[in-house]
């Protein structure tokens, strides 16, 4: 197996070919949607790209300001998991609020709803992990009253992600605004 190379994409690196690699959080790529025209939804460091796809397991850092949603509430059809590596943010889960803190787990089987949204007085860092493969990946976005209140709940329900995102500008290449306040920095 060859080692990947590794490019600056603009706000980091990124691979560019298949194969093994390594690097840090702080030099690897970043998007961050950000003071979009719609409620931010925080930034994400990306080891893969579209150069070099993960095909059976998404791996990413999530950093979420206080009342920052990572998106918008959803399903999809295969599981996911997350760690709460800094700060504290709130849960969304099928309808309820579950307050987290550095360290919990969740663990959200296919077709289990949700979303995290920042909480406390900085920067919350989420780890999360996805599987991929195995047919063809599915989400929805459902209409949602709790999630309506963070404003991170679709419009309409929807499948397609590009309808549910439709108000919000794409993300930009940079590292979050709360950079300087994160456990690498």
């Amino acid at each position: 197996m060859n080692e990947a190379r590794l490019e600056d994409s603009g706000s980091g690196l990124s691979p560019t070919s298949e194969g093994w690699f390594v690097v840090n959080v702080r030099d690897a790529t970043w998007l961050t949607s950000q003071g979009g025209k719609k409620r931010a939804t925080g930034a994400e460091c990306n080891f893969d790209s579209p150069h070099a796809e993960f095909k059976e397991l998404g791996f990413r850092i999530h950093v979420l300001s206080p009342g920052e949603a990572n998106g918008l509430y959803h399903q999809e059809n295969r599981q996911e998991d997350f760690l709460v590596l800094h700060g504290e943010c709130v849960l969304l889960v099928e309808g309820e609020e579950r307050r987290l803190q550095q360290w919990d787990f969740f663990h959200s089987p296919a077709g289990c709803e949700h979303i995290f949204v920042g909480a406390g007085d900085g920067p919350c860092v989420v780890l999360m992990t996805g599987a991929r493969g195995g047919g063809e990946w599915q989400v929805t976005y459902p209409v949602s009253e709790l999630a309506q209140r963070f404003g991170a709940s679709a419009a309409q329900e929807t499948n397609d992600p590009d309808e549910a995102y439709a108000d919000f500008e794409p993300s930009r290449r940079e590292r979050p605004s709360s950079w300087s306040q994160l456990p690498w920095a």
